[in-house]
């Protein structure tokens, strides 16, 4: 066993991460594929694009709302079973997705897919959150990364797929293929013993493990629930109306050309959004290890709402439409990482899954708005309104971080005085 006084750690726990940011990046396509599947679905069944995107909040839902319960057995008998039953179901779903003809069948799939999804992506976080306390941002950003940016690979060959063999088989290849690697890799993965991980770090964390019950009888916890919320939903929509989006901006198909490379509009799109929201977890994680958590959440939570608003104004250009759209997801991703650092900041690693995973279903609260952005644009006949809430929300967010959530934070793991008895 390593002593981590000598600062020797063990190399095992950067292989817990590896293994933890493969097992994100086969999940990934669960949610970031979803948007090129809308189209072909309601083309053969003519459900309509609030019906089908039902499916994605249900996903959304199963995913984040299960994970605390998943996060339980994880803190208790380890990462692997777990896992393993989430690959398991995660290829599951789409190929029921592939074989789904009615509404209330798609749906069920969703549930699976989410369960499935939220096994793998609680016990991924949790296990980086403990094997990294010294640097939790990054740690906890490299692995969300593999969820945000493991499907870039895939969208041109989901893309052609679906095009040349139909998205039914489409469906059926790739989640046989998520689904079993998620497996495999499920028997490596385990929890770090005592004496394995350092007990030093610049910032300032809860000297004492918070229990579940303890955390959400906690205010700064439903702070930060709120703010998951308002940065969330807009994100949420993006990822699952871009599609959409490009299609009624009348850009979708338009050839865009940069860095030299030549792509449509929305696969450009797609693919450099799927990067950037991949990068901006590591990048903002690390970036919270060294400047603190409150203060990375201004910064990007702020720029989240320039570049919502100006995707808005300015998106109906082609150009402009991958540019902003980049913006909107690298200034979005990042909650994946700092969210759960700062919770296992406040409440300690003892029970850092369940805890992180509690935190995480208001990602499930935020999918509830999905299916209004499609019932305002029906209503509207634009996406004006919903671009403005978005934006709005992504502000407040940015505001609560410094003016409420640091003061609150710092008041919790303020060192308490010792009466002495005379």
């Amino acid at each position: 066993m390593s002593d981590t006084r000598t600062g020797q750690l063990p190399a095992g726990r950067w292989l817990q991460l590896v293994l933890g940011v493969i097992c994100m990046v086969m999940i990934a396509n669960l949610q970031y594929g979803w948007t090129l599947f809308v189209a072909p679905i309601d083309q053969k069944y003519h459900w309509g694009r609030a019906a089908i995107q039902v499916a994605f909040s249900i996903f959304v839902l199963t995913e984040t709302w299960l994970v605390p319960v998943e996060g339980w057995f994880v803190d208790r008998f380890g990462p692997r079973i777990v896992v393993m039953i989430g690959g398991v179901l995660v290829g599951i779903a789409w190929v029921m997705n592939a074989m789904a003809d009615t509404l209330p069948f798609l749906y069920v799939a969703a549930a699976i897919g989410g369960i499935g999804a939220g096994a793998v992506y609680g016990t991924c976080i949790g296990n980086a959150l403990k094997w990294f306390p010294d640097r939790r941002g990054l740690a906890a950003g490299l692995t969300a990364a593999g969820f945000g940016a493991g499907s870039a690979l895939t969208i041109i060959p989901i893309q052609n797929m679906i095009a040349s063999s139909g998205y039914e088989a489409t469906f059926l290849l790739f989640g046989l293929v998520q689904g079993l690697i998620v497996f495999a890799l499920s028997f490596m993965l385990r929890a770090p013993r005592p004496g394995e991980v350092p007990a030093s770090t610049r910032v300032v964390q809860s000297v004492r493990d918070y229990t579940p019950i303890e955390m959400v009888t906690s205010p700064i916890f439903w702070v930060m629930y709120a703010m998951f919320v308002l940065v969330g939903a807009g994100g949420l929509m993006a990822t699952a109306q871009l599609a959409p989006i490009a299609n009624d901006f009348g850009v979708a198909k338009v050839p865009v050309s940069l860095l030299g490379i030549a792509l449509p509009a929305l696969t450009f799109a797609l693919s450099i959004d799927r990067i950037l929201n991949g990068v901006t977890r590591p990048f903002f994680g690390w970036v919270s290890d060294q400047i603190g958590r409150e203060n990375t959440m201004f910064i990007a939570f702020a720029l989240e709402a320039i570049g919502i608003w100006a995707l808005s104004a300015f998106g109906q250009s082609p150009v402009m439409f991958v540019i902003l759209s980049g913006l909107v997801f690298f200034a979005w991703g990042e909650i994946y990482s700092l969210f759960p650092s700062i919770c296992t900041d406040c409440f300690g690693p003892k029970y850092a899954t369940t805890n992180a995973g509690l935190l995480y279903t208001a990602k499930g609260t935020a999918g509830l708005l999905v299916p209004i952005a499609s019932l305002l644009v029906a209503e509207t006949g634009n996406w004006y309104l919903v671009f403005l809430l978005a934006a709005g929300m992504n502000a407040l967010a940015a505001a609560l971080a410094i003016l409420l959530l640091r003061p609150m934070r710092l008041a919790m793991l303020a060192p308490r005085p010792v009466l002495v008895t005379p």
